[in-house]
């Protein structure tokens, strides 16, 4: 049948099984949003409040659901709004597809008005751009840009469109979309054996998990394979979830804020088994120490990713959960008691701790925890120390649970990946945690989420100052404190409530709990501003390049401990 450009993208949106995007209407792309109005009862459209939102909440819907998140937005300043969103997701492997209107052809490379190039700007963080200048490629074209970010390792995928293009018509006939197959090809039976035969003569094995792990959904796999080799777990940013926070081998976040516990039993350890994890220099420190009484074996669909950061002594390239099924198969069972009594003892001497005695993020963190772990619970982050504690402090037990800017560490995220994964899973609730400085960027969503009456919690850990920052400039920077002290007029209870949301300010310990009740018993937005004191800070504490096994704490400070 014959149909114009713009409702051909929204049927091969309707072919992939797209029930929501996120975005912003403009000149060049209002063919596609009339074709929306067309199709209202059957795609779902979330009016953000700015273009960056729109990427971030696609991106939150993505990881929450593992389906893809689509956001759209016209030609110029409206397409460059999303390219934080597309490099946040492209950081952390999540499957997207930005949708973008251009000029017309004839008026494409004359500087027209609102024109850019936003295939070439967006090439190095997707997986693919398209730029769609022919009718005839569009259907084909939307297509492959699913398939691209679903398969293998997931990422975002770009299709820009000319507006002559999404006015055109054309023949269009309905396809099945593409089988998503498991990464297999590469799996070598001559790497799985090497990988039992490492597992089998290790001593001290531990198992690291990464993001790999959440996205291939091998959660059960890896469980499974710590309990029969009888193996301390710990985990990266990206992995919360992957294995459950409260089993009794897991040790906690690896890295710069990681516990002592996980990063003295990987510098330990003869054997680190690293699952879909890529190295990152927050986890690894100086790598040129990184787990240096062990043997490496490295699990990983992406080949690109082994040996780039570390040096690892094997590797097998594949979708993880198909690897570990296949160890699985083979590797026998093994007992590892003084090994896991020995990293128990390292979790006993140095536990997270906080000062109980004032109002801080980590007893925020572990209050809602505390009322929230019998329920279906999202938490999202932005980027800072609230991040951090989030990470040490809430107890994830379940794959996409935690969804948070790791690689490129976004401020502004949370607020808008909260709205997406609210939208993907409203039987769950969803709660997303901020400092004040993250706050402030993106907090034109709270409007987003009133209009759409969704029922999130959004914690304002407000200590006045750009607290991570600085963190660092006090341990570094002889507390030269440059810019990072945010003490001014602003009110987020009235912003908040100005926008629509009810907000409830939190200056002490004993008003944390009714009002996390009255918030979580909402059925639409509440904001939580909780004040707490400037100078608190996140530990354990790695410098930038050192070794792991020397992270320190505040009471390493008190005892005269360098940094």
């Amino acid at each position: 049948m014959q149909l114009t450009g713009a409702q051909i993208i929204i049927e091969c949106l309707k072919e992939q099984g797209v029930d929501t995007v996120f975005g912003y209407p403009g000149g060049a792309i209002l063919n596609i949003y009339d074709a929306l109005y067309e199709y209202r009862d059957e795609i779902r459209h979330v009016l953000t409040s700015h273009e960056q939102g729109a990427a971030h909440a696609a991106d939150g819907y993505a990881r929450a659901t593992g389906k893809v998140g689509v956001c759209m937005a016209t030609s110029g300043p409206g397409a460059t709004n999303l390219v934080t969103g597309i490099a946040t997701a492209s950081m952390d492997s999540v499957p997207m597809v930005a949708i973008t209107a251009n000029v017309g052809k004839p008026l494409l490379g004359r500087d027209s008005f609102q024109e850019v190039d936003i295939a070439g700007i967006v090439m190095p963080v997707t997986k693919h751009s398209f730029i769609v200048k022919d009718i005839s490629k569009l259907a084909d074209s939307i297509r492959k840009a699913f398939y691209i970010a679903k398969s293998g390792r997931p990422g975002p995928v770009l299709v820009d469109v000319t507006k002559d293009v999404t006015g055109a018509k054309w023949e269009y006939e309905r396809k099945q979309p593409a089988t998503i197959n498991r990464e297999t090809k590469e799996i070598r039976p001559e790497d799985i054996k090497q990988a039992v035969e490492m597992i089998e003569a290790s001593e001290k094995p531990f198992i690291f998990a990464g993001g790999g792990g959440v996205i291939s959904g091998a959660s059960e796999e890896i469980r499974e394979l710590a309990h029969r080799i009888e193996s301390p777990v710990c985990d990266s940013l990206m992995g919360k979830g992957a294995f459950d926070g409260k089993d009794p081998l897991y040790t906690g976040m690896l890295g710069m804020h990681g516990t002592k516990a996980s990063n003295l039993g990987v510098s330990q350890c003869d054997l680190l088994i690293v699952l879909g994890a890529r190295f990152s220099d927050r986890v690894t420190g100086n790598v040129n120490n990184f787990a240096k009484n062990a043997k490496i074996l490295q699990i990983d669909v992406d080949a690109a990713e082994v040996n780039k950061n570390v040096v690892v002594d094997a590797a097998v390239i594949g979708d993880l959960k198909e690897v570990l099924r296949r160890i699985l198969e083979k590797v026998s069972p093994a007992s590892h008691k003084e090994w896991v009594s020995h990293i128990e003892e390292l979790k006993e001497t140095y536990p997270l701790k906080y000062d109980p005695d004032q109002l801080t993020g980590p007893y925020i963190i572990e209050k809602l925890y505390e009322m929230t772990k019998d329920q279906d619970t999202i938490i999202t982050t932005d980027v800072g120390q609230h991040q951090m504690w989030a990470a040490q402090y809430y107890q994830y037990k379940e794959p996409r649970t935690f969804l948070s800017s790791g690689g490129l560490g976004t401020m502004g995220y949370g607020l808008g990946a909260c709205i997406g994964a609210q939208i993907g899973c409203p039987e769950k609730q969803v709660i997303n945690i901020a400092g004040d400085g993250c706050f402030r960027m993106n907090m034109n969503e709270v409007i987003t989420a009133v209009r759409n009456r969704l029922p999130i919690v959004q914690i304002i850990l407000n200590n006045h100052v750009l607290g991570m920052v600085r963190q660092w400039q006090n341990l570094f920077y002889d507390s030269r404190y440059s810019h990072t002290v945010l003490n001014d007029v602003m009110d987020f209870v009235k912003v908040s409530e100005g926008m629509g949301a009810e907000a409830i300010r939190i200056t002490k310990k004993e008003e944390v709990e009714p009002a996390l009740a009255k918030a979580l018993a909402a059925d639409h937005p509440v904001v939580l501003d909780c004040l707490i004191n400037q100078d608190l800070k996140v530990f354990p504490m790695v410098p930038a390049g050192a070794d792991i096994e020397d992270a320190f704490d505040e009471e390493d400070l008190k005892n005269g401990k360098s940094v």
